[in-house]
């Protein structure tokens, strides 16, 4: 039987006070993809933010790696973050330091101490998202694509059950997207759930997984035929779902 990653009953999250989401129900297991698509400020944000304890749930069951988001205390909000994989659409790479600096910071951070055990990881993540050789790169030598793979390296660092996912091809172009959602679509194969934000319906038809709609201040997970529909209302050139 699955894991239930995340389960979430008649929750609401609030941000500065300001309920953007309400009445949420969602359970999300082992190896799914969930796409959550909805208009700019429909709340996709708030709610990835709210898995990992950036905004806050005010009301209902919520419940994320077992870690009960009503109770959890502000000392093991760091704990909660480790157990995630989180990638965001502008990399927030420190831009400083070389790309292995970069991963080693995060398994420092992390309380891995051993060179060896670091170095190995390091190899681990970097060939799984094809960047082996890439290590001693700054980040501005690196095309935004390449940014992007290191990134999701960074996130699988600590071999996460869940990896979260903001608009993480929206600054990319469509085929260096199409690349990276071919990464992401592997890693929910291999075992690691992916909930992903984006507006590109090209992806959810190319790459299938569950669709969950950001509208009317809740979610709703909606099928193809629903997409379909949607899509036909107004549809752009690019398949944004806006």
């Amino acid at each position: 039987m699955n894991e239930t990653l995340i389960d979430f009953r008649n929750v609401s999250v609030c941000h500065q006070d300001v309920t953007v989401l309400k009445n949420i129900d969602i359970k999300v297991g082992e190896k799914e993809l969930v796409y959550l698509i909805g208009r700019v400020g429909s709340g996709k944000s708030s709610f990835l933010k709210s898995l990992y304890c950036e905004t806050s749930v005010e009301v209902g069951d919520a419940f994320v790696l077992g870690y009960d988001l009503n109770e959890i205390r502000e000392k093991d909000v760091p704990y909660l973050r480790r157990k995630l994989g989180i990638v965001f659409q502008d990399f927030k790479l420190l831009t400083d330091r070389c790309v292995y600096d970069n991963l080693e910071f995060v398994l420092r951070a992390t309380d891995m101490k051993s060179k060896k055990d670091i170095d190995n990881r390091i190899e681990e993540v970097l060939k799984y998202v094809g960047m082996s050789t890439k290590g001693y790169k700054m980040p501005h030598e690196l095309s935004g694509g390449e940014q992007q793979r290191i990134v999701i390296a960074r996130a699988l660092l600590n071999k996460p059950k869940l990896l979260l996912a903001d608009e993480p091809t929206g600054n990319l172009d469509p085929q260096t997207g199409e690349a990276l959602m071919d990464l992401l679509y592997k890693i929910a194969n291999s075992g690691t759930a992916v909930v992903m934000a984006t507006h590109n319906m090209r992806w959810v038809k190319q790459f299938p997984g569950r669709v969950v709609k950001c509208g009317n201040a809740t979610l709703t997970e909606i099928s193809a035929d629903d997409i379909e529909t949607g899509l036909s209302f107004g549809r752009s050139t690019e398949d944004r779902f806006e």
